[in-house]
């Protein structure tokens, strides 16, 4: 992933929390605008460390923050124009909630702006519109679903109008059917303009959603495109990573020439039905 076109840039990042060894060293990994990125890699790789550090929640220990091309200062007006462009929803939505209903939650951020009120019910509407729970506006947040506390904590980033999101496993604990919802929700914003990067374990799930993959292992951090990196065997042990159903299926199928070498393989069960369908009428 080019850091020409990056929104935010780690370069060369280091951090060790307090008399603890050093949890990343040296990682340099750029967010390109409009891409959708999962972050992959073992329990205590560094993930939730790396959306901290990009997101301004933790300070480096080394190296540098860039956003736009330009160093960032640690001070007021350096974080405030972070935290407006880079907004972290983290994994448990009862740790970002905090308000008496969702509305009052979403217009946080916005009203902490100073924006003006008429601003602050326009962004509110839109980021319950585009997580599609505005129904849930004036409902108190203990009242919520899991799923539910799930969106309106998504919302409440939103609503800041930031470039770039970053999820951390916002998929966990959900049921089959709120993970597919969500990810709806997610292709929308992406569609829309938003820079996503998500943390997962599930790698079914980033082969199927993301363009670029960032995976964490003992040996660094490397990125590139989701395909190439899930391919990779040594790099999914080195990141202890089980192979993506979709890569172990084209793998048989261009193994008995039922595939084209650069011809792209299913993702999911749906997929490789479809292309068995349109082979049996061939």
């Amino acid at each position: 992933m080019s850091s020409r076109s990056a929104v935010v840039e780690l370069v060369k990042a280091g951090f060790a929390y307090e008399d603890g060894p050093a949890v990343l060293d040296g990682i340099d990994f750029a967010v390109p605008e409009g891409r959708a990125t999962a972050l992959l890699g073992r329990n205590g790789s560094g993930k939730t460390t790396l959306m901290r550090l990009l997101s301004g929640g933790l300070r480096l220990g080394g190296g540098t923050l860039r956003l736009d091309g330009e160093k960032v200062s640690y001070d007021r007006k350096g974080l405030t124009r972070l935290r407006t462009t880079v907004q972290l929803v983290v994994q448990d939505p009862d740790d970002q909630l905090f308000a008496a209903s969702v509305g009052q939650d979403v217009s946080f951020g916005p009203m902490n702006l100073g924006l003006p009120e008429e601003e602050v019910r326009l962004r509110v509407r839109e980021a319950l519109e585009a997580l599609d729970i505005v129904a849930l506006e004036d409902r108190p947040t203990h009242l919520l679903s899991y799923g539910q506390r799930k969106r309106a904590a998504i919302a409440g980033a939103v609503a800041m109008r930031p470039r770039v999101l970053v999820l951390d496993e916002p998929t966990a604990g959900l049921d089959p059917h709120g993970q597919e919802r969500l990810l709806e929700v997610l292709g929308r914003l992406r569609d829309t303009g938003t820079t996503v990067v998500m943390a997962t374990h599930d790698v079914d799930l980033a082969l199927r959603w993301a363009d670029d993959a960032a995976v964490l292992s003992p040996e660094g951090l490397r990125t590139g495109p989701i395909a190439e990196l899930l391919g990779d065997d040594a790099l999914l042990a080195a990141a202890r990573l089980r192979r993506p159903w979709g890569m172990a299926v084209t793998r048989v199928l261009r193994g008995h020439g039922l595939l084209a070498p650069d011809a792209p393989g299913p993702r999911t069960a749906e997929e490789l039905d479809a292309w068995a369908e349109v082979r049996g009428r061939a």
